[in-house]
């Protein structure tokens, strides 16, 4: 085979250049070629590398995640930022006895690598292979499960309270990026932890700040300073022999005391954490492992709640991450030597149309304001940011703080878009429920990536929305089951005078034309697609679709079937539906969505409240588990989201086959 031409200008850092292991033929047929990481077969082998060899296994190891990644898409960029960082966590500490607890958990890769899962590394993300996050029913050093951000302080402290309260001696080591940082739960949990003092290292992994070396140097200082115990035994020695001398020595400790405050706060970055009852080491080159690994024993040396601040580059190695982390945070397959995707097919997906919508009536109307949760490209809010920057907000990863601010805003007259993922949206139940709702404030919801996701697995599927917003009074519910349809209930939305949830899929829409002045859609009213006196087959959003062709491929068996477009979750078109309900006898409602609770629940309590007790209901959705990760498509196969399921279903209540009585 030919090898691939690679620019090795695109690979960056201790001279990172791309070997035959990651493009040849040896690797595509499974081969392996020797090298150090062949060689690590427990996160325990690395305390016999050289500080050179462990250079060359974090070269190797960015190859690796480099190659996979192409292949089967994942979270790149923050993996390659934390390839040195963890090779030194697995170095100073001892996993799975001592405990690493990964926010988010997407920058775990590498940690995969070192813990038993190298042979099934190829199958990253893929339906059936190894999760993109930490899973701890995959591997025991698998702390804890992870997918939002934020939490990983919190399970770190509960770990060490029970730690303590077993009587063990492990050490507890929440790893937290800047932008999980931002979440108030992280705050909640940083107060805590000052006020418990238990014996916990947490490790600041920073990716948007430089370090400057003077104040580098300075922060060394401090730190071997504060971790020495002569420094601690030699304060207390002073401290109780001036005590003894009152009131000059008290004197002169409340100056020691200023003095040492006010060189802290000039050459220590970190007197947030200080205040907070943290012992505060860095910042630290997250790339230069003699630095981290000295680092991160200090902090073990430590006790109480201490902070390691440690500066890392998304991306690092491979230049076009390094230019475009946003992009490569998490992408498709792509061509390693340039760094492209491959192109799409040109139809716009679902999230580019809302963009292109908001863009459009935000035009019109100087009262519609965008907010979301560091999520602006991928909720289409880019271009509208750029656009309109005084009438756009990113709250950073704190969705309760987005959804009351847009409630605020609300109730002084403008018209707040809050753009969030149907998974991260869960995140501001309390707020969508009391701050919005219960006031009845024209707030929209546009929400995306609803449904099956696909490789990013349970902590991402937006498979609850339907059932976490449907009991809210006054909340009204929409699922598109197009794009052009997504901009009409976007419409409707923008002009409804209360609380308003849009529901959309990931990816491309089905590709149908768009309307240039989208109608707006009366309230609760759904759309009869086909009528047939067999059956009625009730869809919900993106799984319309779905019904239709099930609908076609019935009437090519006889079966003449019913199709119905609910659009409105809640409220439900009860003239529309009772009428067909009545007429058939018989109706199967489709979701993409869990059952509990869901869209076919409502159609069930519809049809219980109006007594219609001879009809005959199924319903098809995701059962009561958490959804895998894989390939959306074979998800839906799995879970019976197919056109083949449904007709099979839709002939077995009505008794026939191929158009016959059984």
């Amino acid at each position: 085979m030919t090898p691939v031409p690679i620019r090795r200008d695109f690979f960056t850092g201790y001279g990172c250049v791309f070997k035959t292991r990651c493009m040849y033929k040896e690797v595509m047929e499974g081969e392996i070629v020797a090298g150090i990481l062949q060689t690590i077969t427990s996160p325990r082998d690395l305390g016999n590398l050289s500080l050179r060899e462990m250079e060359q296994l974090a070269r190797e190891i960015r190859e690796e995640i480099i190659y996979t990644v192409s292949k089967n898409g994942g979270h790149l960029a923050s993996n390659l930022g934390v390839i040195e960082l963890t090779l030194a966590l697995h170095r100073v500490f001892s996993s799975p006895r001592d405990k690493l607890i990964w926010d988010v958990g997407h920058q775990c890769y590498t940690h995969k690598l070192l813990t038993q899962r190298r042979d099934q590394f190829h199958t990253l993300r893929q339906f059936g292979g190894i999760s993109g996050f930490p899973r701890p029913q995959e591997s025991e050093h698998d702390a804890f499960g992870t997918g939002h951000a934020s939490t990983s302080i919190s399970a770190g402290i509960g770990m060490a309270i029970a730690r303590d309260l077993d009587g063990e001696d492990y050490t507890v080591v929440p790893i937290i990026g800047d932008g999980a940082m931002t979440g108030g739960m992280a705050f909640e949990a940083l107060n805590h932890a000052g006020h418990l003092k238990k014996n916990l290292i947490i490790v600041l992994n920073d990716n948007e700040m430089s370090i400057s070396p003077n104040i580098g140097g300075l922060a060394c200082y401090f730190n071997r300073l504060r971790t020495d115990p002569m420094y601690y035994r030699s304060r207390d020695e002073i401290e109780q022999l001036l005590r003894k001398i009152p009131p000059i020595g008290n004197t002169i400790l409340k100056v020691m005391d200023r003095l040492k405050d006010s060189l802290k706060y000039l050459v220590v970055p970190g007197m947030l954490f200080e205040e907070l009852g943290f012992i505060y080491l860095g910042p630290v080159d997250g790339h230069d492992l003699k630095s981290l690994i000295y680092t991160l024993k200090q902090a073990k040396s430590v006790k109480g709640p201490v902070l390691v601040h440690v500066i890392t580059r998304k991306g690092k190695g491979y230049r076009p991450a390094e230019e475009d982390a946003d992009k490569f945070h998490g992408i498709t397959s792509f061509n390693v030597s340039d760094g492209k995707t491959t192109p799409s097919n040109n139809i716009l997906t679902y999230t580019e149309v809302l963009g292109k919508t908001l863009l459009e009536e935000a035009a019109k109307n100087n009262k519609i304001v965008a907010i979301t949760a560091a999520m602006s490209s991928g909720t289409g809010l880019k271009e509208f940011s750029v656009q309109y920057p005084d009438r756009f907000f990113d709250v950073g990863i704190a969705e309760q703080h987005a959804v009351t601010m847009a409630a605020g805003m609300a109730r002084r007259g403008y018209k707040p878009v809050v753009a969030i993922y149907s998974t991260f949206l869960q995140r501001a139940y309390d707020q969508i429920l009391h701050d919005v709702c219960l006031q009845n404030l024209p707030v929209v919801f546009a929400i995306d990536r609803a449904g099956l996701v696909g490789d990013d697995g349970p902590t991402h599927h937006g498979l609850f929305d339907y059932a976490y917003l449907r009991p809210i009074p006054n909340m009204t519910i929409m699922a598109a089951k197009d794009e052009d349809e997504l901009r009409s209930m976007f419409k409707t939305a923008l002009q409804h005078q209360g609380p308003c949830a849009i529901r959309y899929p990931r990816g491309a829409g089905i590709g149908v034309p768009l309307h240039k002045e989208p109608p707006v859609i009366p309230i609760g009213k759904a759309e009869v697609l086909r009528e047939g006196q067999d059956i009625v087959l009730i869809a919900a959003g993106n799984c319309t679709y779905l019904a239709e062709r099930a609908a076609q491929n019935l009437a090519s068996l006889e079966v003449r079937a019913t199709v119905i477009n609910a659009r409105f979750i809640k409220p439900l078109d009860a003239e529309c539906i009772l009428h067909y309900c009545t007429w058939t006898g018989k109706v199967i409602t489709v979701e993409e969505h869990v059952l509990g609770g869901g869209f076919g629940s409502a159609v069930l309590e519809l049809l219980n409240e109006s007594n219609a007790g001879s009809i005959k209901l199924e319903r098809i959705g995701i059962p009561d588990c958490f959804v895998e990760h894989g390939h959306s498509e074979k998800l839906r196969t799995k879970y019976g989201l197919t056109v083949d399921y449904l007709v099979s279903r839709t002939l077995n209540m009505l008794g026939v086959r191929k158009g016959r009585s059984k």
